[in-house]
Order: structure tokens, then sequence, then C-alpha cells
């Protein structure tokens, strides 16, 4: 196995710019994911990698070895498609050998490898299977079995769990978290969902418009996040954000004023802002909670009774909606009015270019 540098990497389709300079190191073992909204670069950024685009500029590192113009089945990459991609003529045990026999391998030794892949994937019993007799999850394991016996230095997946169903896609996040841990190995993951980066994710890269906003740890991302765009990507649901400005400044803190709010917001000290500021403050929903004088008074608009938790949205004064959620199965009625209140301490305060403060 080894590590991953990519420095200065761009893509170009003509005159159009998809990846915009990105630097970047994954360390042997890591599970890197790249996530992002459809059309941000994350998938052409894991193609460039494995060698299926070209890159228009920039330098791409496999362990020791500069592979830019080393052609992808020399590259020590194995990709796992969103599609399955089996041969339907062929049983299971023939799909996972299929790249070994293309490239000579002994009879032997591709079949020792073949159920090596078997067992670590938990489908010994489905190697005389053919495709069509496959659930989707064990159809994903055949395509991850049949990277895993080429022995990569770094697998690359590519959205591998999108064609699954909710809970499926849930006990495959468990096998895949539980593979990378058997093998040790280096793996970068391609998702736009962010629950799949928080919860398998070493390393989170959060790419818009093909340029790196954040790279960091998923608590790192979600306690600290650095713009607006991290802020309102990474958590589910995902952070409000209120416009406000700065009405007051001392040596106890930072209070906030807001045509959205029923009452300013009091912080605490240590923010780098100044009296008259325009700023966005951010509050996830887990950290509102319901409170008489709360300065965030609106008329509830939805109800989702998730059974531990309850999910409101409300529309503020102004038209601003936020959501809260809210532990256990509290009686909330759509029109009512309520009043929440917030810890001060989960405050995230953005200027006016969307960084935060």
């Amino acid at each position: 196995m080894a590590g991953l540098t990519l420095r200065s990497v761009r893509k170009n389709y003509g005159e159009v710019p998809v990846i915009k300079g990105v630097d970047l190191d994954i360390a042997h073992g890591e599970f890197v994911v790249f996530v992002g909204p459809s059309g941000c670069g994350k998938s052409t950024l894991l193609r460039m990698i494995a060698g299926l685009e070209d890159i228009s500029d920039g330098q791409i590192g496999i362990g020791d070895r500069v592979v830019n113009d080393v052609e992808p089945r020399d590259r020590g990459v194995a990709m796992v498609f969103q599609s399955y991609a089996l041969y339907p003529h062929m049983s299971v045990y023939d799909n996972v050998g299929f790249g070994l026999k293309l490239a000579g391998t002994p009879r032997d030794i591709r079949d020792r490898k073949i159920r090596e892949a078997a067992k670590v994937l938990q489908m010994e019993h489905l190697l005389d299977r053919r495709p069509a007799q496959l659930s989707g999850g064990q159809r994903q394991r055949v395509a991850i079995g049949r990277a895993i016996v080429r022995q990569p230095d770094v697998f690359l997946f590519d959205e591998p769990l999108s064609n699954l169903d909710a809970a499926l896609r849930g006990d495959m996040r468990m096998e895949l978290a539980r593979l990378h841990r058997d093998l040790d190995a280096t793996m970068i993951y391609v998702t736009h969902d962010q629950v799949e980066a928080m919860t398998l994710a070493d390393k989170i890269v959060v790419l818009d418009a093909g340029i790196v906003q954040q790279v960091g740890s998923p608590l790192d991302l979600y306690n600290r996040p650095a713009n607006l765009f991290v802020a309102g990507f990474i958590g589910a649901p995902k952070m409000n954000l209120v416009s406000a400005r700065v009405a007051a400044v001392d040596d106890s803190g930072l209070t906030l004023a807001s045509d959205a709010l029923a009452a300013p917001v009091v912080l605490p000290g240590g923010i780098a802002a100044a009296n008259g500021d325009g700023v966005t403050l951010g509050i996830r929903p887990h950290d509102l909670q319901v409170e008489s004088n709360g300065p965030f008074r609106g008329q509830v608009q939805l109800v989702e009774r998730l059974g531990n938790e309850t999910i409101i949205r409300i529309a503020l004064s102004d038209g601003v909606e936020i959501t809260a959620a809210l532990p256990g199965q509290g009686a909330f009625a759509i029109g009512s009015t309520i009043a929440l209140g917030l810890r001060p301490e989960a405050a995230h305060i953005f200027d006016a270019s969307g960084m935060r403060l």
C-alpha cells in the first residue's frame, strides 16, 4: 500500500476549468472521502487519480512514483464504480478473478486470491452463483472483491452505494469500514452524501466548483467549518444561517441583532468582529431548544416525528426559515407560535465574505 499526493492538479475541458488547482496529501492507510454537490468535480478528480482522465496541469504521485504519464493498469490502483459492471454469464468466482486471468496469473495463485477475497467479504457461499441470482449489496461485494484480488496500492470508490436502498446502504457502510480496518488499505471514496462522508472517513475533502473548500476530520468540519459553504453542506439537518449585524462589542462578548430575531443574541468574546459589521450567524438544529424568551420566534411550518426526536421548521418574522431538532416527542402543532434559544458557545459566526471568524 502507499500514500498519494496531488500538487496543483488542474483539469480543463477546452477553455472551461473543472478542477482548479488541488493540493492534497493522503497518507498510507487513510480512508479519505471526496464530498460535494453534483458537478463539483469530485468524480473527475478520482478519475484523474485512476488515469482515466488526463490532467491539464500539476502532478499526481502514488507512493514514490509520479504517475502523470503512467497507464491506468500500471498505477497500482483499483476502482469500484457506481455500476457493478459484472459479466452476467460468469459466476461470482469468475467475475472476481477475471482481471487476474487476463493478466496471466497462474491458476493456483488466482484461486487462492479469489477465495481470500471471498472470505474477507463473507461471500464464500456465493462463488458459484451468477450476478442475476444476487442482491444489490451482494453484487457490490463482488465488484469490491474484483478490486481486492489485484492487491492495489490505492482503492478508489466512485459512489459505490448510490444504487442501494437506504437500509442496505447503512449495512454496506459498515462493511466498507470493516474492510478498511481488515486490509489496512489506502482508500479514496467519492460521494455526494455527507452522512456517508461523516461515518466512513478519516479525512474529508469538501469540494465546490473544482476548488477544495476544507480538508479535515469529520468532527473538525462539523465543529469548525471554514466557510459558509462547508457550514451549510456538512451536518444533517443542515446548519441554520441567519444574516445579522454586530450591535455591540465589549470585553465580555459580542451582541448580534437581526430583523429575523425577536431579541439580540449575546455570544462569548474572542470573535474578531467590529461594531456594525455584517455577519452570518450559524446554529445547528440540535443546538436549539425551546425557550420562552428565546430570540428565534416564529410560526411552525413543518413537523417531522422520528420517535427519538422531533424536527420542526419555523418561519421567523422576516420569512427566514430555520430548522430545530428537539429531543423526544414534543406536541408541536403546525401554525402554532414557538420561541427557541441557543447555546451561545455552539454558535458559528462568518464574515461578509463567508469565512469563519
